[in-house]
């Protein structure tokens, strides 16, 4: 039988792998399947036994069964050592709090924190000029926490060097004026890539982040839509 298995964080990073696919004979458990991993990937032999597994999306343990055209995940746990860096992702209906936010980001070694913030606009000078009274935003939140946990990832094996990421984003009608995203990254210093990750993490979140905006203005209100096409690579691995 063929199982689909999925290497995440640091098995990823060593395996230089998202997915693989092991062909098995007979049943076989999630500790069963471990052994096998590791010997065709003896480089995760000290840290796979403390891996976390899930079958389908569920966690399971080592004497969870495993069946024909199941996918299994293997990832660091969660929150504890294994993870880079602290992060954040949300979506909210409360205002943004920079400072508490920065509070999570920081470690002992930060030393530089670089964050973008959209606003509100009351203006809009760029194609048709048009002015709005109020944004509504809407957000399909469970696909969009996991989409901004896939920017997170996508940000840390670019720049290794970040250490915290925050990614927030309201939803709801707010004013002109209020700061309605926030992408921040923190590191040891300025120059380990945090602009550009910042960047990089406001656009993917406009590309692949399941959040809508609807403007409010004089003449009514219009839902604002996209032109980008989701792509075979912005789907998680």
């Amino acid at each position: 039988m063929a199982i689909t298995v999925l290497f995440f964080s640091i098995l990823r990073t060593r395996t230089g792998l998202a997915r693989e696919t092991f062909e098995v004979t007979g049943p076989i458990t999630v500790g069963q399947m471990r052994q096998l991993v590791i010997e065709r990937h003896p480089e995760l032999t000290q840290i796979l036994p403390s891996a976390v597994a899930a079958i389908n999306r569920d966690f399971a343990s080592d004497d969870s069964p495993i069946s024909d055209g199941d996918e299994v995940a293997l990832f660091p746990p969660v929150s504890g050592g294994a993870e880079p860096g602290p992060t954040v992702f949300r979506i909210t209906q409360e205002p943004i709090g920079l400072n508490d936010l920065l509070a999570e980001l920081t470690l002992p070694t930060t030393g530089a924190a670089c964050v973008f913030t959209g606003m509100v606009r009351a203006e809009t000078r760029r194609g048709e000029p048009r002015t709005t009274t109020a944004l509504e935003y809407e957000a399909y939140q469970p696909m969009a926490e996991e989409k901004m946990h896939q920017v997170a990832e996508e940000i840390r094996a670019r720049w290794p060097s970040v250490e915290g990421i925050a990614i927030v984003q309201r939803v709801g009608q707010l004013d002109p004026g209020t700061p309605s995203v926030l992408i921040a990254c923190t590191a040891a210093h300025r120059d380990t890539g945090v602009f550009e990750a910042a960047r990089y993490g406001i656009d993917r979140l406009k590309q692949i982040v399941p959040v809508w905006k609807k403007e409010i203005g004089p003449g009514g209100a219009t839902w604002v839509e996209g032109d980008y096409r989701p792509q075979s690579g912005d789907r998680h691995p």
